[in-house]
């Protein structure tokens, strides 16, 4: 059961600005690297569900978050069905992100109210996905949209709240390019823990990153993001 509400869960990414994306088959390494970023400031984390037994690396982050990180928002990503999205929600996820847009999963979170943030690679898709209850959309593949394709979709629509995953660095000409486009959160994956940095289990540096990350989004946006 999801341990925070839908208006925490999306309050919180609109005021850190980012959320990291990970996935490690390994629990300890997850642990290391949630750890790291929660250090570093970050306070919504997307574990993915990339490979074999990943629910139940998620299962020991869901436990680890409520015990050891206090504040952080632990959701699922890479959902593409509903059985997928109902086990992770069993196992304590907050949120569920895809790489595509699935009614059936909408379905499945809003019976829950917890956030749906669906991927979504059009105007139209993200008109769908709206009536389906989708607070956030991910624009996916953002390093394919680029960030022409938010402003445009924010001139007809200028209610959408919009998450970039794909593409984004943590260097401030990249970050200013999506905030000023108009989205109101990042997703950013191998950029902020390199596997070199995640392999020689340097947390410190991960740490340093996130927190590095968060401040050139604040500064940014001088805290003029929208909930």
């Amino acid at each position: 059961m999801a341990q925070y509400s839908k208006v925490q869960v999306l309050a919180a990414m609109a005021a850190t600005g980012m959320v990291p994306v990970f996935y490690h088959r390994e629990a300890e390494v997850a642990k290391k690297v949630m750890q790291a970023c929660y250090d570093g400031g970050v306070r919504v984390f997307e574990f993915t569900n990339r490979g074999a037994f990943a629910h139940e690396v998620f299962a020991v982050l869901s436990r680890y978050a409520a015990e050891a990180c206090p504040g952080l928002i632990l959701g699922a990503g890479s959902i593409v069905d509903a059985p997928s999205a109902a086990l992770y929600l069993q196992l304590g996820a907050n949120f569920l992100v895809g790489p595509l847009f699935n009614p059936d999963v909408a379905k499945t979170a809003n019976r829950r109210l917890v956030p749906y943030i669906p991927g979504c690679g059009s105007v139209t898709e993200v008109g769908f996905a709206q009536e389906m209850g989708c607070d956030v959309c991910k624009v996916f593949p953002g390093d394919v949209l680029g960030a022409g394709f938010v402003k445009g979709l924010k001139a007809p629509m200028p209610w959408s709240l919009l998450m970039v995953t794909g593409g984004v660095k943590p260097e401030e000409a990249n970050l200013r390019s999506w905030f000023e486009a108009g989205v109101t959160c990042v997703g950013m994956g191998s950029n902020l823990f390199p596997p070199a940095v995640v392999a020689a289990q340097d947390w410190e540096t991960i740490a340093r990153i996130s927190e590095n990350t968060l401040e050139i989004i604040n500064r940014i946006t001088e805290g003029k993001r929208l909930p």
